[in-house]
């Protein structure tokens, strides 16, 4: 048996670089005022048909759904944001008509061609931010997102950011962008020729070579934005100024799901190559009415953990693995094992952390193994220890040995160790 392509087995060797990012992850968001949400691993499928939209490639290509024994179409969860605010809505979270700062850390599935970073089964970190349409909330999420990476040590980072507008704004754009687009539909993919009318702004998110060169020239959706939307961007524009970071203007930008409006955003990592985006983000003031019929404006972002884990491991900045080993018990023979395995249980009481051999081998191999597992200390029992009373404590360090009553052991090392 075989692991399914696309999915991954983290191994206890690389676990410590996940429980890293976890960590930093719930520092930043304690200090940020965001509270951690949990949902399903699965929803219904119409959550992720009226929340994501039907034209989009998640959607049409590359969610998991099945019916389950009831009949009822599943869906593994291809993002979180949906189901976020399925749960702020069922869990009626906006009654106290307060602004919601929430933050997850779990799997996503989507049925995409595996590359480096990029798997069937991946995880994310995110952020959602319920109730407020102030364009400093879009600032302070960008900044999160920022100052983490900042956080992690991580250099050659460009934030790109545009505005997509609100309905209305798009429906201009639509008409001018079909106008540049139809003399040229006969050169656009399968994908886009469908997508040209029903939903042409899903063209400028299209990877395709040929289609990339033909939109070059588009219309701009920032020129047809309102007054209000335009207003917004560049309220966000000055407080990203004001808090000292740098940003570049992406006309092409406007993310790959449907339910975004105003604010979009990605941040990139050059040297991650073709798939070089470890964060993205936007505002979606209208999916909250989409889902649950109450208008409640939104706005989130997510970051692929493997893809951060890539980047971090290119550039060295994981922090070397911590060694909490402390104490092995070397016994030969059962009766000295005996000994040693209370022994074990009185040093973990006291918060040592100790170890003990798993299977009989003679005393040289339980050193060889004490060594390459970073014992510092060894406390030798066989059957002439047993005897006398006494454990032999080695230093594997200095090599130094030394003679410890039974009774006093504990305590000995408890201080050797401090």
């Amino acid at each position: 048996m075989k692991r399914i392509r696309g999915t991954q087995d983290i191994l206890p060797e690389n676990i410590y670089k996940w429980q890293y990012l976890e960590q930093k992850i719930r520092q930043i968001c304690s200090l940020y005022n965001f509270e951690e949400i949990r949902t399903p691993t699965f929803e219904a499928t119409e959550l992720f048909l009226r929340g994501i939209g039907d034209t989009t490639d998640v959607v049409t290509k590359e969610m998991y759904t099945f019916n389950d024994r009831g009949g009822r179409s599943i869906t593994l969860r291809p993002e979180n944001t949906a189901a976020v605010v399925r749960s702020y809505l069922e869990n009626k979270m906006y009654v106290d008509n307060t602004t919601h700062k929430l933050f997850y850390i779990g799997s996503m599935f989507r049925y995409d061609r595996p590359q480096a970073g990029r798997y069937r089964e991946f995880h994310q970190f995110g952020l959602e931010v319920l109730g407020s349409q102030d364009p400093y909330v879009d600032a302070e999420v960008i900044d999160l997102a920022v100052q983490f990476f900042k956080d992690l040590g991580l250099k050659e980072l460009e934030l790109h950011i545009n505005s997509v507008g609100h309905v209305e704004c798009r429906k201009v754009f639509h008409e001018k962008l079909i106008a540049f687009l139809e003399p040229k539909k006969d050169e656009l993919c399968e994908d886009c020729n469908t997508r040209l009318y029903k939903n042409p702004l899903r063209v400028l998110d299209c990877k395709n070579t040929t289609c990339k060169r033909i939109i070059e020239g588009a219309p701009n959706i920032v020129d047809c934005l309102c007054d209000d939307c335009s207003e917004k961007f560049e309220k966000l524009k000055t407080y990203l100024d004001e808090l000292g970071i740098e940003y570049i203007v992406d006309p092409l930008l406007v993310r790959g799901l449907d339910y975004y409006t105003n604010t979009a955003f990605e941040i990139m990592y050059e040297p991650l190559g073709a798939q070089s985006t470890i964060c993205g983000g936007g505002r979606y003031d209208g999916l909250v009415n989409e889902i649950g019929g109450i208008q409640v404006p939104g706005i989130g972002m997510a970051i692929g953990m493997e893809r951060l884990i890539l980047a971090l491991e290119q550039q060295n900045l994981f922090p070397e693995v911590k060694n909490e080993n402390q104490v092995f018990i070397a016994t030969v023979g059962e009766k000295a094992r005996v000994k040693g395995v209370g022994i074990v249980k009185a040093l973990r009481k006291q918060q040592i952390h100790a170890g003990t051999t798993m299977q009989e081998k003679s005393l040289k191999s339980l050193l060889k193994q004490a060594d390459k597992e970073k014992y510092p200390f060894v406390v030798i029992i066989g059957e002439d220890e047993l005897q006398k009373g006494k454990a032999i404590l080695k230093n594997m360090e200095t090599k130094e040995q030394k003679e410890i009553d039974f009774e006093t052991l504990v305590e000995y090392i408890k201080e050797t160790v401090k």
